[in-house]
């Protein structure tokens, strides 16, 4: 069985009333990046830029990643 990693930032963003542009430039990547991050279509992220994301939102890494194990095939 594995799992994959969700990115919560929609969570995050609602909790600190910000625009996901807002976050895009604080963080100093494009809006169409931080879509990517958003819905969970990443494939990697530096540790730089977590480190920014938490810093704009306020935040710890724990806040913005999950680690969700996929559903099991009964079949």
């Amino acid at each position: 069985m594995s799992g994959r990693i969700v990115f919560n930032i929609d969570v995050m963003l609602a909790r600190r009333k910000m625009t996901v542009t807002e976050l895009a430039e604080r963080v100093g990547i494009t809006v169409p990046n931080m879509s990517i991050l958003k819905t969970g279509k990443a494939r990697a992220i530096k540790v730089s830029t977590l480190a920014k994301l938490c810093e704009a939102l306020d935040c710890q890494p724990g806040d913005i990643l999950e680690y969700v194990e996929d559903e099991k095939d009964e079949g």
